[in-house]
């Protein structure tokens, strides 16, 4: 009988390493604050000492979905539109702050362990013994 990933290396082994993982990234990614301080007045770019704010890259949004609208084959249109999305998104996530929760020692050494333990269990099942 052949175990995880047709190896001998153990389904018991696989399934317990893979739960460990997934608890252990769970209680990591648990554990980190994420804010963010954003919106249509705050700075995403500065160009040149000149701030670029979330309200002015909708500006050229708004031109590029009227002409995808008007003429839906128009490139203009198509590269205004996604470009002011794709600006949009990356200002976003460039503001987005991340901190970790306050925890002690321990809490952090059973979130690791469960974590690479598991990985550790996890990719030993998929190998032959």
């Amino acid at each position: 009988m052949q175990g995880a990933g047709g190896t001998s290396g153990g389904s018991s082994r696989f399934f317990i390493g893979l739960i460990m993982l997934c608890g252990g990234i769970y209680l990591l990614f648990n554990s980190i604050n994420v804010y963010g301080n954003y919106g249509f007045g705050a700075r995403l770019y500065n160009m040149g000492g000149f701030g670029v704010t979330s309200g002015m890259i909708m500006i050229p949004f708004m031109f590029g979905v009227g002409l995808i609208f008007y003429n839906a084959k128009n490139y203009l249109g198509w590269l205004l539109g996604c470009g002011s999305l794709v600006a949009l998104v990356f200002g976003v996530i460039s503001k987005i702050q991340f901190s970790f929760q306050n925890m002690t020692a321990f809490d952090l050494i059973v979130i690791l362990t469960l974590a690479v333990g598991g990985l550790g269990l996890f990719l030993s099942s998929l190998r032959s013994h």
